[in-house]
Order: C-alpha cells, then sequence, then structure tokens
C-alpha cells in the first residue's frame, strides 16, 4: 500500500538501512527505522494488516515462532538485561500496518533514560537519537547470519 511506511520500506520505495534481515511466506524481520536503538527488530506481515484479528491462521501460527527467534537473536547479539516485545499499529491516530517492537533494554539505555517499559520508548522518540546508519548494518549482517 503505497503511503504506508511499513509498505514502503518493504517495497524499497523508501531507504531500510541494513535491508531485510529475514523473510518468510508471511513476514519480515528487519532493524527498527527511527530512535528505538541499535539492535531494535521489527517482525511485521508482508501484506498490509492493521489488526491481530486480521491476521490468517498460518499467520498467526507463525507469528509466535518468529517473535520467540527474534528475541534471541537480540539477546545474542546484544546481551541486554531484558527484551521488550510489543505491538505497534498506530500511524497518527490512525491504525497503521502492525508491527511488533523486538527491543533490546539496557542497563545503558535505562540509566541514559532515567525510565524503563514504556516509558524508556517514549523517552527515546523524545530523545530522538537514531542509531548510527553504519552501526545498523553491521548489526544486520550479524543477525542475518542468525536467522
Amino acid at each position: 500500500m503505497d503511503g504506508c511506511l511499513a509498505c514502503d520500506l518493504a517495497a524499497g520505495r523508501l531507504e531500510l538501512p541494513g535491508g531485510v534481515i529475514h523473510e518468510s511466506p508471511r513476514f519480515y524481520v528487519e532493524h527498527c527505522v527511527g530512535p528505538l536503538g541499535l539492535g531494535t527488530l521489527l517482525v511485521k506481515p508482508r501484506r498490509h494488516v492493521t489488526r491481530v484479528g486480521e491476521l490468517t491462521e498460518d499467520e498467526a501460527a507463525e507469528l509466535g515462532r518468529l517473535l520467540h527467534r527474534s528475541a534471541q537473536v537480540v539477546d545474542e547479539l546484544v546481551r541486554p538485561e531484558q527484551v521488550y516485545t510489543c505491538q505497534w499499529s498506530h500511524a497518527g491516530r490512525t491504525p497503521g500496518h502492525i508491527h511488533w517492537v523486538v527491543q533490546p533494554a539496557t542497563t545503558a539505555d535505562l540509566d541514559a533514560l532515567g525510565t524503563y517499559g514504556p516509558g524508556l520508548q517514549l523517552a527515546m522518540f523524545q530523545r530522538g537519537d537514531a542509531p548510527d546508519p553504519a552501526a545498523v548494518e553491521a548489526f544486520c549482517d550479524r543477525a542475518r547470519g542468525l536467522f
């Protein structure tokens, strides 16, 4: 769907640092664009879906395994104290392409921003520091080898 960030990134209409890390017939895994930190992955359906209830049975069956594997990859490459896994689906106030954020939560980030959980994500967005594209590329190369 033109104009959807997730679809535009997948279709190559926008630059995706690191490219697609893993793909299956139903999902893509890629590095998050934006300020959620190096090593934050996104798991998103290949087709434009805005609600969990819109997933097909096959998509729903694959999702759990793919989130599990994505969290394992983040654990292995970043060694964070925790890996957050949460679903996002808004673009503005409108439901957008559903995706799951698989984010390393490190002591360094918690200490630097003085918060955790949803507060950490909000603070990271407010700070607005996107990871270095070269570091993202290197992370994606390493992650690709683990999927």
